[in-house]
Order: structure tokens, then sequence, then C-alpha cells
């Protein structure tokens, strides 16, 4: 059977009823709005109002205004003859006043038929009229009851007889700014204008009402506070409104109790200039903080909770003038506020507000004017309805403006996440519980390598495994924020992959990290590895070592060695460093080549290196060693066209348990430089092996001089120093630094100084020494006559120590009348390392007498070219020159230029290390002043440096005290003669 298809309708028939549909929406969105105004404008302008009204006639009256210090109600008599002197006014203010007022007026003779009389005010509370003739009460009335011919009407009260009497005379109470009048109507004009009264309420009610509950609905809706704010205070405005028309008296046909009114009155006042308020400050915000107007804002908004509570317990003659006040402060405030923003921000919102604002001033201005020329219709009805609804709608068109720029920032903020999505170089998805993708933006495709756009069709299994699948699905169950690494399916590239689960689905993101995974894999061996040679660096190394010092517990061995190359700076200054690096990645392969599978090795210098061996004894570790240093020196290395020779020395240590990295490393080091000075390039230190305790001692003495008791076991000792002029006829003496261990044993201050300048602490040591000996020579100054100076020497770590030199300025300040025997001893080559700080140190001191030695004079290379730099008073030559010095004349030249270059420049000399009769005779002979040594004495106890006359008295050598007498005489020929031959 063949297939029927059913006819398409025609070409013609479509476009006739695109037609229609164009014509009905120009009619439904143009033509009938318009229709609609135009008919309303020519009902205004041109058809007779059914509800107008003539004007009635204002009554004179004369007022008598009731004493407050009268102790009770007049008589009507009285009353009566107190008005009789009254002048006759139109109206009467109260001013605020809540005393009673009597006034009396006479009804116009002309019409008392069937006529009314209205007392319009809205702020009477009460009334009470009298027949004046017959004194015969016609009525009184409250808000709550009335009887007689008086009742409530309207905004007021209005007297109805039959025929109104001659004269009649009232008396009523009144609450706030009232205005007292009377009018008098005719019977039908006066019902016709009750319906006025009620229409305009009924218009205002129903009209605001219906816009505000139309507001709080689109509220409701949308969520949005603003529209809530808006409802509250446009039916604010409508009670606002009703009070200036006088028609607040009910609500929504309803009277209100008379003794709600004023309360009512002044809370709606006090809750309008709140919402008021509020939304000035929503609508215009961020205008206002450009304008700096927070500080003032934040002002009001504290008044308004005080204000709400005193219009609540104030009384309302009292309130109204604060009222008044605070709003004309806060209106003007806000009202130059919004005429800014409108001129600076061109702000539309500003515009509309500024509107509605200057309609609500325009309708107050207007009543007041009203009031004063007695034009009551037109103006009446510009204020009680025209005002609001239109202030109210201008408001409304605010909100509208601010609505439709939040709807643009929306649609504008929507568009930019649309663009991001797109653009996103990440990929974002969403899933569904069965991994089929409900959405993806392009990068996503572009990672995966999507032919065609992902669709619904398309599942996350196509391209990651299904572990990887059921895995986020869990997770996401599980957690609120999940995220995992994965890899796609042929495991080359690596993604990170971060979702959660939303409304049912899967929204996640997914990030390529390949690159990165590679980099930080990268940065993760770099961490560890020497990127040249490829073993481990420093850290890697001490890891290594971590991990093979936690077998020593359960006693299996650990040995460490040290290996430096040696001549290997040599290739880098000749050959650059490319050929050096090249060096050491070969050096590194010969090493590794003797090594076993669990052994280390680490590069922790230039050409310096640390391998870990776990698990070896020291023997086999002593054969791995020698044969990396065969391995290391035994053929050279080829790099290009060139060969070079590199040796190893190697330092081997057995760790033992407990032992740290810093210290298993600084003895194999100290092994391997003990290495460098052996034939084979080896030193292994087993354990228990003396170089372990030297080390212990050291770090012992390192945490002592740290502590407290860092001085604890030090003494002093003395060794004479003798002139070779006048050997008799002076006692001077080096100070030398000893210490007493724990058992009472002397011990030798060089480890102890070697370990105070490692740890900083040579300060702390010098600064004892310093106080000590210059306390003792004040305590003995009298025992020492023959003393002309006394030498100490000072730590090139203590000399560039800030506080070390201000505590010795001030030790010298203590004993300034001993401080000119003192010789401070400085090393030449500390003094040359900073020469101009080494020559401060040297001015500070001389002011205080003291002399400067440059200790070790010689040792350095450019003794003589800084030598005229320094202000040094005595040139201590170094040991070197004078041990021996008879069996090299080289010596005794050097020693003799020392000697002529220091007269030359006013300065004495001092040879240490004199130890036989023949270097003192030799010393003589060339000029040096004086001389110290084991020839002359060793160091001495402080006590029998006090029992001595002069150094001299300490010698016990038989030759060199023959020697003495000749010694003097000698030196001065032999410089009577230098000085003739120069």
């Amino acid at each position: 059977m063949p297939n029927i298809s059913p006819p398409k309708p025609s070409t013609s028939s479509f476009t006739a009823h695109g037609l229609m549909e164009k014509v009905l929406a120009v009619f439904a969105y143009y033509l009938i709005p318009i229709g609609i105004g135009l008919f309303s404008v020519v009902a205004l302008a041109f058809w007779h109002n059914q509800y107008s009204v003539s004007e009635p006639a204002t009554l004179p009256l004369r007022v008598l205004v009731q004493q407050e210090a009268e102790p009770a109600p007049p008589t009507l008599a009285a009353v009566l003859a107190g008005l009789q002197g009254r002048p006759a006014v139109s109206r009467y203010d109260t001013h605020l006043s809540e005393r009673p007022v009597w006034f009396g007026f006479s009804p116009m003779a002309a019409s008392v038929d069937r006529d009314v009389i209205e007392f319009p005010s809205r702020h009477s509370q009460s009334i009470r009229c009298w027949d004046a003739t017959s004194q015969a009460l016609l009525g009184e009335a409250t808000r709550d009851h009335s009887t007689g011919a008086l009742d409530a009407v309207k905004a007021g009260f209005a007297l109805r007889l039959a025929r109104l009497p001659a004269q009649v005379v009232c008396v009523a109470d009144f609450a706030g700014p009232a205005r007292l009048s009377v009018e008098q109507w005719a019977a039908d004009e006066f019902e016709l204008s009750i319906e006025q009264y009620h229409r305009k309420s009924g218009l205002l009610d129903g009209g605001m009402i219906v816009l505000a509950l139309f507001v709080l609905l689109t509220a409701f809706i949308n969520r949005q506070r603003l529209y809530v704010l808006f409802a509250g205070w446009l039916i604010l405005n409508l009670r606002v409104g009703a009070l200036s028309a006088g028609w607040d008296i009910q609500w929504l046909g309803q009277s209100l109790p008379a003794d709600w009114l004023l309360l009512s009155r002044t809370v709606t006042i006090t809750l309008y200039g709140i919402a008021t308020l509020t939304l000035y400050q929503y609508l215009l915000r961020e205008s206002l903080d450009d304008l700096r107007y927070s500080a003032p804002m934040r002002i009001m908004q504290w008044l308004c909770v005080p204000m709400l509570v005193a219009a609540i317990v104030v009384p309302f003659r009292v309130f109204l003038p604060m009222l008044w006040v605070i709003c004309t402060c806060c209106l003007s405030l806000m009202t130059v506020g919004l005429f800014k923003i409108m001129v600076e921000s061109r702000n539309r919102v500003a515009s509309w507000f500024a509107a509605s604002f200057a309609l609500t001033f325009l309708a107050s201005l207007a009543e007041i004017v009203a009031a004063a020329l007695g034009v009551r219709e037109v103006v009446g009805v510009i204020n009680s309805v025209t005002a609001a609804l239109a202030s109210s709608l201008l408001a409304a068109l605010a909100v509208a403006e601010q609505m439709r720029l939040e709807t643009q920032k929306r649609v504008a903020a929507q568009a930019e996440l649309e663009h991001a999505y797109e653009a996103m170089p990440v990929g974002l998805f969403t899933l569904d519980l069965h991994g089929a993708f409900l959405s993806a933006n392009p990068a996503l495709c572009r990672m995966l390598a999507c032919e065609t756009p992902v669709s619904s069709r398309t599942l996350w299994q196509q391209f990651f495994d299904e572990g990887t699948w059921f895995g986020l699905r869990e997770q996401v169950h599980q957690q609120t924020n999940v995220e995992m690494e994965i890899a796609s399916r042929e495991g080359e590239r690596r993604f990170l992959v971060r979702a959660t689960l939303a409304h049912g689905r899967i929204e996640g993101v997914l990030e390529d990290i390949t690159e990165k995974t590679k980099a930080t894999e990268q940065l993760k061996f770099m961490a560890n590895n020497d990127p040249l040679t490829r073993v481990f660096n420093r850290r890697g190394i001490e890891k290594a070592f971590e991990n093979a010092a936690v077998s020593l517990a359960a006693g299996k061995p650990l040995a460490v060695a040290y290996i430096d190359l040696d001549r290997f700076k040599l290739i880098n200054d000749l050959f650059g460093h490319a050929a050096g690096d090249e060096v050491l990645k070969q050096v590194c392969e010969r090493m590794a080549m003797m090594l076993a599978g669990g052994q280390q090795i680490g590069r922790v210098g230039g050409d310096e290196f640390v391998i870990v061996m776990p698990d070896t004894a020291i023997p086999l570790a002593s054969l791995i060693c020698r044969g990396i240093v065969e391995r290391i020196g035994g053929t050279p290395y080829r790099v290009g066209d060139k060969a070079f020779h590199v040796r190893g020395s190697v330092g081997l240590i057995e760790v033992s348990n407990g032992m740290p990295m810093k210290d298993a490393i600084s003895t194999a080091d100290r092994a391997c430089r003990e290495a460098k000075e052996a034939s084979d390039g080896l030193v292994v230190y087993e354990r228990n092996a003396r170089a372990f305790h030297e080390r212990e001692a050291e770090l012992n003495l390192v945490a002592k001089l740290q502590g407290p008791l860092a001085t604890e076991g030090l003494f002093i000792e003395m060794q004479p120093i003798m002139s070779l002029k006048s050997p008799h006829e002076s006692l001077n003496f080096e100070v030398l630094l000893r210490m007493r261990g724990a058992d009472g044993k002397v011990m030798p201050a060089g480890p102890l100084i070697g370990a105070a300048e490692k740890c900083g602490r040579a300060g702390v040591i010098d600064r004892w020494v310093l106080a000590t000996t210059l306390g003792w020579i004040a305590e003995n100054a009298g025992r020492l006559p023959n003393t002309r100076f006394v030498c100490m020497n000072l730590s090139g770590a203590s000399l560039n120590d800030e506080r070390f030199v201000q505590d010795t300025l001030e030790v010298l300040a203590r004993h300034v009348h001993v401080a000119s025997r003192l010789c401070m001893e400085i090393t030449e080559s500390v003094a040359l390392h900073d020469l101009d700080n080494t020559r401060r140190f040297i001015d500070q001191v001389r002011n205080f007498g003291v002399k400067v030695a440059l200790d070790d004079f010689g040792a350095g290379y450019t003794s003589f070219s800084y030598l005229k730099e320094l202000p040094a008073d005595v040139l201590k030559i170094d040991g070197n020159f004078i041990v021996n010095i008879n069996a090299h004349p080289a010596n005794v030249a050097i020693v003799e230029a020392i000697v002529n270059l220091a007269v030359n420049l006013g300065m004495k000399t001092i040879a240490e290390w004199a130890e036989d009769a023949a270097t003192v005779q030799t010393l003589a002979e060339i000029g040096v002043d004086y001389v110290q040594g084991w020839a002359v004495a060793r160091s001495q106890a402080p006590e029998k440096i006090l029992s001595a006359a002069s150094s001299a008295s300490f010698i016990d050598d038989a030759v060199l005290l023959e020697m003495l007498p000749s010694l003097g005489n000698a030196a001065a020929l032999d410089l009577r003669g230098f000085m003739r031959s120069y």
C-alpha cells in the first residue's frame, strides 16, 4: 500500500496568518492603550463632573481660649460675655495647643433653613454647641459617639438642624496643628461633598492597595526583598495621603477607634520616614557610596528606632515639633543627595525618585497655599488623591528602573558566564548518573579529541575506563567536593577532575595535567637528585642515610664514605665548566659501577661526594672504597679530544648507632682530609676511633659554650717575654688561656678556641680573658713595677663581633688606669681580612692607651704593602721563621728585613718560639727587641709572675744565663752599625 503524505499548507495561507498576527499585535500593544489614554484626557477636559460641588460659605467667628489656670470650666454666660469683645476672624490656628477653644458665630440669615454647619478640622477631637440666645444645648459629639444635632462627618463634625439659630456658641478640643473654621453648606451640596469625600478616599485606598498587592505578589514570585519594601512603602504612602486629606479616620471602610487615632498618625508618619529612607538607600546605595554619603545615612539610620519609640511614648503635641525638625533635616539631606546624583551620575533611578519627592513637597506647599487662600476643591484633589497616586507611580517608576538595571546586569552576567563557559581553558561538563554527558564546553571536546560536539549519547566510559567512572560516581555520593587524578584509556594523558553532585547531576571540571604531572615528577626528582650527575643531592643522601640508620638498631653495620676530587678545580679554571661537568658525570658513572644495589651516591659539593653503604661491614666498605680510588684515578677522562687525570681521596667511617648525619659527614670529611696526605688516598675510621672521641669532645665543648657556664673551668697562665736590650729591667709576658676538665686535669685550650670559633662564641672567651687579665693587673699593679706590657690574643671572630667590641670598650673604661699596660695581639690574616674594621678597632682601643701587636707577622702574602695602613705598635714575627733559624739563612734574612722595616716604622718586634740560646743570640744580633719561647721560660702561674723581678728571672739554660750580660751591649752595637749602614 503506498504511503500517503498529508497535504502541506500553501505559502499564501502562511502569509495571511502572519499578517493577521501583526495587525492584532498593533491593536493590543499600541492602539488600545493610546485610545484609552485619549479617551481619559477628553473625559477629564470636557465632560461634566458629576461630583462637582460649589464652595461653602466660610462664617466669621469669635474665639476665646480657655486658660489653664481656671479651676473649672467657665459658664456659658461668662463665655458669651467674653466673646463680645473678640474680633471676628475667618479661621483660628491652635499652634499645637490642646486647651479647649470657645467660639461663636452667626449663620447667614438668608439661608438658615435646612442648611448644614461643618467644622472641617481633622485635628478636632470633640465639640459641643449651644443656642446662644436660649442657651439650649444643640448637641455634642466625639470621634466615638454623638448626641443631638452634632455628629462626626468626613474629617470633622457637622451641625444639622431644621432651622439654624441666630447665634451659636461652641467649645471644641483639638490635638495637633489644628485650624478651626466654620463653613455653611446647603443641605444637598453637603451630601454631595460627603459622597465626593468617600469617593476620593475609596479611589486612593483601592488604587494604592491594588498596586501594593500587585507588588507584593511580584515580591513573592521573584523572591525580591525590594518589592516587599516597596509594597509596604505604598501602603504607608496611602496612609500619609489620607492623613493629609483627613481620610485617616478609617481603614478599608472601617472607622478607627478614637483612642488609636493620634497614635496611628505619629506611628504612620515615622514608619513612612523609615521606609522612605530604606528605599532611598537600597535604590541609590552605589551612588551614595561614591558621594561619601555613608556617614550621614548612618546617622539617619540610628535615629529611626528612637523616633519610633518617641512616636509611641511622647505626647502628640511634643512629638510633632521633633518630627518636623528631624524630617526637614533628613528630607533636605536626601534631596541634596538626589540632585547631586542626578547631576553627577545621570542616574535615572534618582531622577524618578526626585520627581516623587518633588511632587510630595509641592503637594504639601499646595496645602499651605490652599489654607491661606481658601481655595479648597482643586488643591484638595491635588493633595489628597493626585499627589499620593502620582508620587507612588513615580516611585514605582524608580523601582522599575532599578529592576531594569538589575535585569540588565543579570543578562550581562549571564552572557559573560556563557562566554566564560565557552572560552574557559579547562573542561566543564555535566553528567547524569549513568555517565552520559548532558553538557560540555569546547575545551572539554578539545581535551578528549572529539570530532563532534559532546551530546547526551556520549558516555564518560568512551574516554576513561569503567573503574574511573564507578570511582567518580561513588565519591560524589560520599563527599561534597571530589578531586581525583585519572588517566585516559590509552594512558598517555593524565587529567585532574573536580566534581560535585548537584540536583541529581554531576557537575565537574576536567583539567589536562599531563605536562604538569611530568613537571611535578621532574621537580620531585630534582628535589632529591643532582641535576648534572643524576645522583642524590644533599637532601636526597640525607634521606638515604636516615633510612639506612634505622637498621643500626637491629645490629646491622653502616658505613659512610666522603670522596673529594683532587686537582678538579684546575680543570674548570683551564678548560671551562663544560669540561668539568663532563668529568663529574664520568666520575659518578665509575663510582656507581663499584656499588651494590642498596648503596647510594650523593653530591654534596662541587667536587665532593658522599656514599651511604647500608648493611656493609667496614672491611667490605674498605675494599669498595679502595676500588673507587683506583677507578677514579686509574684511567684518564676523555672530553672531546682532551684527556684529564683526576685523583680521588676517600674518608671512610663506620657509623655507630645514634650518630646524626651531620656528625657522620663531618667525621668522614675529616678522614678525607687526612686521606689527601696518605699514599693510597684512603683513610678509614673504625668504630670507637680517636677521631670520633675528638668529635664528641668538640660537640660537648660547643654545648658548654652555648650554655650559661661557658667559662667554667677556665684559668690563665703567663709566658714571660724577655727584652733583648735590657733583660733584667722588664717583666713582660703574654696571657695564655688554659682549661681544667671535670676531673681536675689541665686540658689544651686549642680545641676550646676552635669550638668557640665554629659556634660563634669566641667573643665570650675573649671577653672573659680580657676582663680577667685587666682585673688581675689592676689588683696587682703595685707588685708589677717592671711590667711594661701584657700581651693577649684576640680571635678573628671576636674582632668582627660588634657586641664584643662594645664590651671591650666598656671593660677598658672600667680599668682605664691599667689599660695602658695591655697589648692586644691581632693575627695578621684577620687584620687584613677587613682592613677598615681593624683600623677602627685599633683607633678605639688606643684611645685608652692600649698597645696593638700584629701577631704571626710574615705568614701572609701582603704584609709589607698593608703595614703602613695599620697603626700597630709591635710586630710579632711568625714562629715558623724563628724555629731552627740558624739552619736556614733565608729565615735570617727575612727576620732581619722585618726588623729593619719595624725600626723604620717606629715599631717594636717580638720573636716567638725561641727554643735555645743560639736562636736568642741570633735574634739579638739581628736587632729583635723581645724574645719569647721555651729558651726563656714556659708558661707560669700568675703567682710566680708576681714573685719575679724580670722575665730573665725564669731562665734555666746555663748557656743563655752566661749570655745575658752581653745581650744588651751586642744588640746596641749591632743597631748602631745598622743605622750607620742605612
